[in-house]
């Protein structure tokens, strides 16, 4: 078609097209490049209705630290499970938040609902923020933590330095700056889809510092600040109720709100 056309036509016949090829490869590129991917393009979960509970226990395994809190929930109308975790509770805990997804789906799947709300306990709230950040994010409401030593603890670190053989993958996972924890903490705290909150015990000397238990994102609640004269271990923290009624205000329908001395009468505290 080019050949029957004179030089110089010829040559604004390709000039022309030439503009065209790179318009559309600057056009494509602008799309790629400015397409979401990943949880920055994630959509937060709707938080109109609460759906099923899951409580997942912390180091050790032991669900019978949850027993209270979850027969309070059910109580209140809310279906909930109890996360039983592999082995001990005390293996990698990437396998429990493989569990924990397994307990999502069923979850769903039984009750019809859309998303769900997760509780985790001690090394609990790492496992679900281990399954957040892997897709759980995606029909996950609100994630509650309680006593959460995202930022490791010291307790870890001795055993680890003392007594290496007594101290299991999970709590060598635990540990300040382990490669789990710091490639968990190295982005974002608190993937886009749910609502974040974070409770904790100023009291605490499991996880040490206490501080540990912050996230960044999230909703802080430490117990004291609601609370001031409130006694209460890390060991308490599922169990005692001013801490479960702070649960239960941070997961019902309304959206998730500060709390402070204003309402420490309110809670029962």
């Amino acid at each position: 078609m080019l050949a029957g056309l004179s030089p110089a036509r010829r040559r604004l016949v390709l000039t022309v097209l030439a503009l065209v090829v790179v318009a559309v490869l600057v056009t494509g590129a602008t799309l790629l490049l400015g397409r979401p991917s990943g949880a920055a393009g994630r959509e937060p979960v709707s938080q109109e209705t609460p759906g099923p509970v899951l409580l997942v226990p912390g180091y050790g395994g032991s669900t019978g630290a949850l027993r209270s809190l979850a027969d309070r929930l059910a109580a209140e109308g809310r279906d909930t499970t109890l996360v039983d975790v592999p082995g001990d509770g005390t293996g990698d805990l990437t396998a429990a938040a493989a569990t924990l997804a397994e307990a999502a789906d069923a979850a769903l799947a039984r009750t019809g609902a859309e998303s769900v709300d997760v509780v985790g306990y001690s090394a609990g709230g790492v496992v679900a923020r281990l399954w957040a950040a892997d897709g759980g994010a995606a029909v996950t409401r609100r994630v509650v933590t309680l006593g959460s030593p995202h930022h490791g603890t010291s307790l870890a670190d001795l055993a680890g330095q003392l007594a290496l053989e007594q101290c299991p993958e999970a709590c060598r996972q635990l540990a300040t700056g382990s490669p789990l924890l710091a490639g968990l903490n190295a982005d974002d705290e608190t993937p886009e889809g749910p609502a974040w909150i974070s409770i904790w015990t100023t009291q605490d000397q499991t996880v040490t510092p206490p501080e540990s238990a912050r996230l960044e994102g999230a909703l802080e609640l430490p117990v004291q600040s609601v609370c001031a004269d409130a006694r209460v271990t890390h060991g308490e923290l599922p169990r005692d109720p001013l801490v479960q009624a702070m649960v239960l205000e941070q997961l019902g329908a309304a959206p998730p709100a500060a709390l402070g001395p204003e309402d420490c009468a309110r809670l029962g505290g």
